[in-house]
């Protein structure tokens, strides 16, 4: 059942190691989808030879501190040649940063502050992850102290807290809602989201939504093994040997969540997401820097495996939003977070054909 490569179609073999390979393949088109990572080691390449060639780019990476860096080494660059370089765009993080804008679009009123709870579930195969991704979580959890650093360098513009203050969650906490425990998540959502709602604030003056993302796990005894597996993960990558020893045995440290070979076909077929969005504000007409929030709403996105079939359906529709809704896109070229770039457009709408669906769960009421 799927589509055979027309005789038309090439293939282009370049390297992210040999710039002018890059470069020729850039030339050669409008838009590159970039699914090589860990991208703080191969990503820069290639949004460098886009840029200097004028193709537009489009990555699945869910690693801040190389997202950022991107937008500090080239939005200027990519704003003069007209280029839109737009990472994040797998469930790292357009489920997340849609899911904001989608809960902000069907509140009747303004909203000032949501908190998301993901959950995936999987089948009698259970699930697990290719290790590319564990090892963008070993680097970047080592290197905490750079991205704040890059942040520093970068100086973002603060965001006003407009509305009352969204409290944040403990480490571990009891989800009345669900049932069960959750955690912080650990993925890029809030970072995405973050840069996203300081785009429609300081570029279209937008009220900003407080953001924070959470991760369902289960029961207490789910919660305390998790506990323990997260203590000793933070424990080695502070150090070169436990990189190592993480990065050459993801499958006994993870559980057997992340491995070396990826999932099979059955464990994809039984594997899907829901993220619930639990969003507050203020009705129309009522003055959100003044009193508590008088109305509330629920939205959800849910959809396949994340990884590997709800991944490439959000990069393929944000790479044909970028094409077909161009006139709906930030004025000028880039480098943008999915919000910033997709706010405008029919995204939403392209996910909901494609299997990546968005509704309202309850609507507002004052």
């Amino acid at each position: 059942g799927k589509a055979a490569l027309g005789a038309e179609v090439g293939v282009l073999l370049c390297d992210v190691g040999d710039a002018a390979s890059l470069a020729a393949m850039a030339r050669q088109t409008r838009l590159v989808l970039n699914c090589v990572g860990p991208y703080r080691f191969f990503g820069e390449p290639v949004v460098a030879a886009c840029v200097e060639n004028g193709a537009n780019c489009i990555d699945i990476s869910g690693e801040p501190q190389f997202l950022e860096e991107m937008y500090l080494k080239y939005h200027e660059k990519a704003a003069e040649k007209g280029v839109y370089i737009i990472g994040s765009c797998g469930f790292d993080t357009i489920p997340g940063d849609m899911g904001v804008l989608y809960t902000r679009d069907m509140l009747k009123g303004t909203l000032t502050a949501v908190e998301s709870f993901l959950k995936v579930t999987s089948g009698p195969e259970g699930a697990c992850v290719h290790d590319g991704t564990w090892k963008s979580a070993v680097y970047g959890l080592a290197d905490q102290d750079n991205l704040r650093k890059l942040r520093k360098k970068i100086g973002y513009a603060p965001v006003p807290v407009i509305g009352a203050k969204l409290k944040k969650r403990g480490f571990l906490f009891y989800n009345r809602e669900f049932k069960e425990y959750s955690i912080p998540f650990m993925g890029a959502d809030v970072s995405v989201v973050k840069r996203s709602q300081r785009y429609l604030y300081t570029e279209l003056q937008e009220t900003p939504v407080q953001y924070s993302a959470y991760v369902n796990i289960g029961s207490l005894g789910s919660a305390i093994k998790l506990m323990f597996a997260g203590f000793l993960f933070l424990l080695l990558v502070k150090f070169s040997f436990g990189r190592k020893l993480l990065t050459k045995y993801p499958e006994f440290f993870s559980a057997g969540y992340f491995t070396k070979k990826g999932p099979t076909q059955k464990q994809m077929d039984g594997t899907s997401f829901t993220i619930t969005f639990f969003g507050e504000g203020y009705s129309e007409g009522q003055d959100p820097q003044n009193g508590k929030p008088n109305v509330k709403i629920c939205t959800e996105v849910k959809g396949p495996e994340p990884g590997y079939v709800a991944t490439p359906i959000a990069m393929v529709q944000a790479a044909v939003t970028l094409l077909e809704d161009a006139a709906c896109l930030p004025k000028q070229g880039g480098v943008y977070s999915p919000g910033a770039a997709f706010s405008k457009t029919k995204l939403i709408d392209r996910l909901n054909k494609c299997g990546v669906e968005f509704s309202v769960i309850s609507k507002p009421e004052v």
